[in-house]
């Protein structure tokens, strides 16, 4: 189906990562997250819901934050995130 959203297929489920590698996103696929900034591993970890090519974080403290999916790039509070191979 041409205009299957990222939801759809799934395909928002792996690493994402800056160009400078430094801000990970793991997105699992029981709807967690795993963030790491640099050499802290796990810096931040949550729960994640993906409506269309829509995505919203909530994190294990409660803040929350969103992002938009857009031709295989994350865009995420300012981040632009790539999906490592």
């Amino acid at each position: 189906m041409m205009n299957e959203t990222i939801a759809d297929t799934k395909a928002y489920i792996g690493m994402w990562v800056t160009e400078d590698g430094y801000i990970r996103h793991e997105l699992l696929p029981n709807n967690r997250y795993d963030e790491a900034r640099g050499n802290r591993k796990h810096a931040y970890q949550g729960s994640y819901q993906v409506t269309g090519n829509h995505i919203d974080y909530k994190d294990d403290t409660g803040f929350t934050a969103d992002g938009e999916f857009k031709d295989g790039i994350l865009y995420h509070a300012g981040m632009i995130l790539y999906k490592e191979n």
